[in-house]
């Protein structure tokens, strides 16, 4: 009964890790493609529908963004109570040795590091094309 809790636990983790890859990626491109459309429509468009353009994509980078850092703000505390669970599992079992618990803050600021990386291309994607204007 134990192997399976332990497949189900690394299970949930290896589904964390494909989730938060998602929305990093998703992030990213869409602050990328929205970098790319604002800055083209604000170097040849001085009216009225280029704003409602680029406000419409400002408008839904931060959506996306804030669901994204959300998103991963919840996958690194689930990562953590996983491994908190794992970590009790194999003190339980008397292999604690074998895992190092030092990595839960690896993990952490690895999140912080995804996070700020997701904020920092968003926040250009929001601000170089009004510099261009």
């Amino acid at each position: 009964m134990i192997e399976r809790v332990h497949e189900h636990i690394v299970g949930e983790l290896q589904q964390n890790a494909r989730t938060d890859t998602v929305f990093v990626i998703t992030a990213i491109a869409l602050n990328l493609i929205t970098l790319a459309v604002n800055s083209i429509v604000a170097g040849e468009d001085d009216g009225a529908t280029a704003s409602i353009v680029m406000g419409a994509f400002v408008v839904l980078v931060v959506v996306v963004n804030t669901v994204a850092v959300i998103g991963l703000l919840r996958g690194k505390q689930t990562r953590l109570k996983l491994i908190d669970g794992l970590l009790k599992m194999y003190r339980d079992q008397g292999v604690e040795g074998y895992y190092d618990a030092s990595l839960l803050g690896n993990y952490a600021t690895r999140y912080n590091l995804f996070i700020l990386a997701v904020m920092a291309v968003g926040a250009v994607a929001v601000a170089v094309p009004f510099i261009i204007r």
